[in-house]
């Protein structure tokens, strides 16, 4: 297939268009690098893919991979850029579309609203109506974990209510799933959102909890533990949330439109949830080092548990998360020293 796939240059985007691309898919990779956190990271994760700094940088110009030749291209835009967007489904004839472009980050919804809007609400109706125009067979697209909210009920399920966000990001993913669901059922072509759970390891994103812990430790910097330890999450190593989204992806839609499922929602995680504190000794042990933990009140749009019911995505797509905690930890300990040329 011709995949589109957005966020390309983000920690997902990255690992699941290496991943297609050696599956024998044909990517088209779209991201408008933005600053939300430090940018060399996400041309880093470029370079991994053949496509240059100095090319990437450069706006609405297709590159084409060193790496992997014409299997994968290339092009910095932003999906608010409505006409260019248009312009880009009008050459390509792309057969399906994996939407991973969002403005990430909870807390970071309290500080810049309008930067979800645009991206996350504005955005996606874009992609929407790219589907809608240009016969798009399928459009994946990611949704969170966040939608829940204060869900006291474990482990998450699909059929739980999530109508009572407690944050702008959670709100946005909630609304995106809303308009997939309204464009299904007025225009026939099939959606499929994705509730992504913690997801971590390599080229992971530095404000995620794995990375925040990691580099505090090395640098002699305390870490802080919100809720006074008392959290929890269903962590997810990033192999196995990109195995789960490549079979979604290649799905058999004809399937799914003879059987009247167009419109499907998934849990993506580890169908556990393991403690934060746990989760930290992990960290220790792989660095053989101990962190200075600073202990805090719940943060405003935080959550104390997550848990995903995955039996849904197992059922329809023998998914199968099997990487253990002290496996993936290990995996991300090893990328990072060796990122930033770090010997303990």
């Amino acid at each position: 297939m011709k995949i589109l796939v957005t966020g390309a240059a983000g920690f997902i985007g990255f690992h699941l268009s290496k991943k297609l691309v050696e599956k024998g898919h044909q990517v088209i990779g779209l991201d408008n690098i933005n600053n939300y956190y430090d940018t060399s990271l996400k041309y880093g994760r470029l370079e991994e893919l053949g496509i240059s700094k100095e090319k990437a940088e450069v706006f609405n110009t297709m590159t084409t991979s060193i790496k992997f030749g014409d299997a994968l291209k290339f092009i910095r835009l932003s999906l608010e850029e409505d006409d260019e967007l248009r312009n880009l489904f009008d050459s390509e004839n792309f057969d399906t579309v994996c939407n991973l472009a969002a403005q990430a980050g909870v807390r970071y919804s309290l500080e810049n609203p309008k930067a979800y809007i645009n991206s996350n609400i504005v955005g996606f109706q874009n992609i929407l109506e790219c589907c809608r125009n240009f016969n798009i067979q399928h459009l994946v697209y990611a949704s969170s974990s966040s939608v829940y909210g204060l869900n006291k009920k474990v482990p998450f399920e699909t059929t739980d209510r999530v109508d009572n966000p407690i944050s702008l990001y959670a709100a946005t993913k909630k609304s995106n799933e809303l308009m997939a669901h309204t464009y299904t059922h007025l225009f026939g072509f099939p959606t499929t959102g994705l509730r992504f759970f913690t997801v971590y390891g390599p080229w992971g994103r530095p404000d995620m909890a794995m990375f925040l812990f990691t580099d505090a430790i090395v640098n002699d910097r305390p870490i802080k533990i919100f809720n006074n330890g008392n959290l929890e999450r269903d962590f997810t190593y990033i192999d196995d949330i990109v195995e789960g989204v490549v079979r979604v992806l290649e799905d058999d839609v004809k399937r799914r439109i003879n059987t009247n499922e167009p419109y499907k929602i998934y849990n993506i995680g580890n169908n556990q949830s393991v403690k934060l504190l746990d989760f930290i000794d992990a960290i220790e042990e792989e660095l053989g080092k101990k962190a200075e933990r600073e202990f805090l009140d719940m943060q405003p749009g935080d959550v104390e548990r997550t848990w995903a019911n995955v039996d849904e995505l197992i059922n329809d797509f023998d998914y199968s998360p099997n990487t253990t905690i002290k496996e993936g930890v290990s995996h991300f300990v090893k990328w990072y020293k060796d990122y930033f040329n770090i010997c303990l």
